[in-house]
């Protein structure tokens, strides 16, 4: 086995992955959420169907993506096997469970990961899969360029359109995937956004542990610049993102 592979076999390899892939997933959490937060503009969808038509089309986007998937597959398979590993070192169990410095989200993030990688397959197929290969409806915008007042109008679906622009008389055309009546739809049972919201406390709870311990992991946990990773990992990823996230659903479901 070459030195390469025996690193990333190792202890401290696999929490590298971990760690690697951990950050990047949190990186994708801020552009995903802005994108989102497109759904709470007052212009029918408009913004947010051609954020949806950019992010699948663009083709460094879409590089992104296949690392982006990627990333979530192997953090979750390294997440069990380290678990396993834990495991397997311990058969018998600790007749009494440590708890001093240790917070409740870092002794479940097994249960929490579990929780995200359903949420995760979920919303891929309700939305992703959906938009690629399932059927939605179609809509027509029409944009003054003089005023930027846009009207719309749903048309009936074709296979040939995905996304198309084109001036005429002074008015900017854009016949696009609907998207966001899909999600507008989807966020008006309750259900779903219920599980929407306890998917995003459980990627609170999984980040307020998994943020602080990537930085150990990399050996940048100094005591001058601890406090304010703490910081961005509690009040940024912790607890800013999630409710930015949840917070959509219940909107829509309101609305």
């Amino acid at each position: 086995m070459s030195n390469f592979s025996k690193t990333f076999s190792s202890s401290l390899g696999r929490k590298l992955i971990m760690c690697l892939t951990g950050l990047f997933l949190c990186s994708f959490l801020i552009v995903h959420l802005i994108g989102n937060l497109q759904l709470l503009k007052n212009d029918d969808g408009l913004a947010f169907n051609q954020y949806a038509h950019f992010m699948t089309n663009f083709t460094p986007i879409k590089v992104v993506s296949y690392l982006l998937y990627a990333s979530i597959l192997v953090h979750s398979l390294y997440a069990i096997i380290i678990s396993l590993k834990n495991r397997k070192s311990r058969p018998q169990g600790y007749a009494i469970q440590p708890k001093e410095g240790s917070i409740w989200s870092s002794r479940n993030m097994g249960i929490l990961g579990t929780i995200l990688f359903v949420f995760i397959v979920v919303h891929m197929s309700n939305f992703w899969y959906t938009y690629h290969w399932g059927e939605i409806p179609f809509i027509e915008y029409r944009v003054d360029q003089n005023t930027a007042v846009s009207t719309s109008k749903e048309i009936p679906a074709a296979e040939y359109i995905d996304y198309v622009s084109y001036v005429d008389n002074g008015e900017e055309i854009i016949k696009s995937k609907d998207l966001y009546k899909s999600v507008a739809f989807s966020f008006q049972q309750w259900w779903i956004v219920a599980f929407y919201v306890l998917a995003m406390a459980a990627l609170s709870f999984h980040l307020i542990h998994g943020f602080q311990s990537a930085f150990q992991t990399l050996g940048w946990n100094h005591s001058k610049y601890k406090p304010f990773i703490n910081f961005i990992g509690i009040w940024v990823f912790s607890v800013l993102l999630p409710i930015g996230f949840a917070a959509i659903p219940v909107y829509f479901l309101f609305k």
